[in-house]
């Protein structure tokens, strides 16, 4: 079926982006998987390429568009190349809407030139040890000073992408306790600058997959936070964190389906080239039962996001509408991968192959931006039960 979801420049945004990776990532990956992170400079690149500027006003540097088209296209370039761009994803993905939607015209003029050149680059700090998906019951404080100049903030997160890379971290902290009839309250976000005496990076997490992508812990300890950078206004962060829920969950529902159309894509070319007892394993039935079955799983993930990404676009796109693409696309290629894998027989389970990297890096699709569990409960609930 023709897709209808991408127009022509869509389409030269993809071409250049499938040469760029060609040219820039494919040849070094092996070295950014052993060293466990991009390296720094890769992001210049990519910001010379106007990666970071597509949805940044122009009159801040960017390009002005209000289309999440561009990023869908880069998700499904990157998966199909088998290569990730490290923890650039969260800069535009995660902090950029934040910034778009709360930052005031000072702050716009301030921080969005240097996000778009990737001289700051940035990442958002929510999870602490021990709360998980319980972002209400974080204890990270930020207290105003006596003076109303800045603000203290002391505590920790952890699981933090692009982390150890990022020169502006959105940290999520208390400024206030949570009220005894509403757990939520108190909860502000705050522009910090890695720099800032106080902050710290600790371990570099070991992860089991995307291992290109930088992810660290973080500690503050009497770091100072001018007053003139909050994010948005003071003890309504909360709220704040669920406006960019469905584009976050979108945009792991695309990703996880371009994982899923990559995985087939190897595995075919895998299995015709790949000869055992004098044939193609492609030539064996089971073989072409179970890629034809994945292919229709694929077909059935592009049009739910194909759907999802216009109702995005459109300002349609509801919490449970999110909810359920991720689901149904995380979970679709979660089968489709392993059956992939299998396809591969032992040189699946090598990392110096593709559909390995797939494999690892596509399961924790299935935990953040809100567990399948989670998303059962969204979608129930709309549902009126």
């Amino acid at each position: 079926m023709r897709r209808t979801v991408y127009n022509e420049d869509h389409e030269a945004f993809r071409e250049t982006i499938r040469a760029f990776i060609e040219a820039e990532v494919v040849p070094v990956y092996d070295e950014w998987f052993a060293a466990g992170q991009a390296p720094r400079d890769f992001y210049y690149k990519l910001a010379e390429l106007g990666i970071f500027g597509i949805e940044v006003p122009e009159e801040y540097g960017g390009a002005g568009e209000e289309s999440f088209k561009f990023e869908a296209v880069l998700y499904e370039e990157t998966a199909r190349a088998g290569i990730s761009f490290g923890g650039s994803g969260v800069h535009v993905l995660l902090c950029l809407p934040y910034l778009k939607a709360y930052a005031t015209e000072e702050q716009k003029k301030r921080w969005l030139p240097d996000f778009v050149s990737g001289k700051s680059m940035y990442a958002i700090a929510m999870t602490e040890p021990g709360t998980g998906s319980d972002l209400a019951g974080m204890k990270t404080t930020a207290k105003l000073s006596e003076d109303g100049t800045h603000y203290v903030l002391n505590g920790a997160k952890t699981f933090i992408t692009g982390g150890v890379h990022a020169d502006k971290v959105i940290v999520c902290a208390r400024t206030e306790a949570p009220k005894a009839d509403d757990r939520r309250h108190g909860i502000s976000l705050l522009v910090v600058d890695t720099k800032s005496e106080g902050y710290s990076v600790g371990r570099k997490l070991d992860k089991l997959g995307l291992k290109v992508s930088d992810t660290a812990e973080l500690a503050f300890v009497d770091v100072k936070v001018p007053v003139e950078d909050l994010l948005g206004e003071e003890n309504k962060g909360f709220s704040y964190l669920g406006q960019n829920l469905p584009q976050e969950r979108l945009g792991i529902a695309v990703g996880a389906y371009a994982q899923a159309k990559a995985a087939v894509r190897f595995a075919q070319q895998y299995t015709q080239d790949r000869t055992v007892f004098g044939k193609t394993v492609a030539s064996f039935q089971n073989t072409k039962f179970e890629l034809a079955a994945c292919k229709a799983e694929v077909d059935a993930a592009e049009a739910v996001c194909d759907r999802a990404i216009e109702a995005l676009d459109a300002g349609e796109l509801t919490p449970a509408e999110a909810a359920s693409a991720k689901l149904f696309c995380t979970e679709v290629a979660h089968r489709v991968i392993d059956r992939c894998l299998q396809l591969h027989g032992g040189y699946g389970f090598m990392n110096e192959y593709p559909i390995a990297r797939l494999y690892t890096d596509n399961r924790v699709n299935r935990i953040y931006g809100g567990t399948s569990e989670v998303m059962k409960s969204i979608i129930a609930k709309s549902m009126g039960l």
